[in-house]
């Protein structure tokens, strides 16, 4: 059974700096590409930053040169480096798994989601 479990949110001013982990279990093998998701209350769910299983990395506009995107396969953990955090990225983040290698910040290329971890950004 395929399960992620998300780690590492927290409440930060802005300007501030967080790190998200992103433990995965249960996958038969290695070929499945993974991604941060975000939503704020009212909002629709966004892709943050996705890394293919051929290693490729795409990030959303809004996040590009703050955030970074790592994955250590032979742990099984996905990473999330945040810099620079503005109010506007106060939401639930999650962590997303799939077989997917293609628009991979769309929530329907993925099978398997995290709980959430909350990341909050004061003024």
């Amino acid at each position: 059974q395929v399960r992620l479990v998300e780690s590492g949110g927290g409440s930060v001013q802005s300007g501030g700096s967080l790190r998200l982990s992103c433990a995965a279990s249960g996958f038969q093998d290695r070929r499945y590409s993974m991604a941060w998701f975000r939503q704020a209350p009212g909002k629709e769910r966004e892709g943050v930053a996705a890394i293919g299983y051929d290693g490729r990395i795409s990030y959303t506009d809004s996040v590009k040169g703050r955030f970074t995107i790592s994955k250590d396969n032979a742990k099984e953990m996905l990473a999330l480096q945040m810099n620079s955090l503005q109010p506007e990225d106060t939401a639930l983040y999650y962590c997303a798994a799939g077989s997917a290698l293609f628009d991979l910040l769309l929530p329907r290329r993925y099978d398997f989601w995290g709980q959430g971890t909350q990341v909050t950004v004061s003024s």
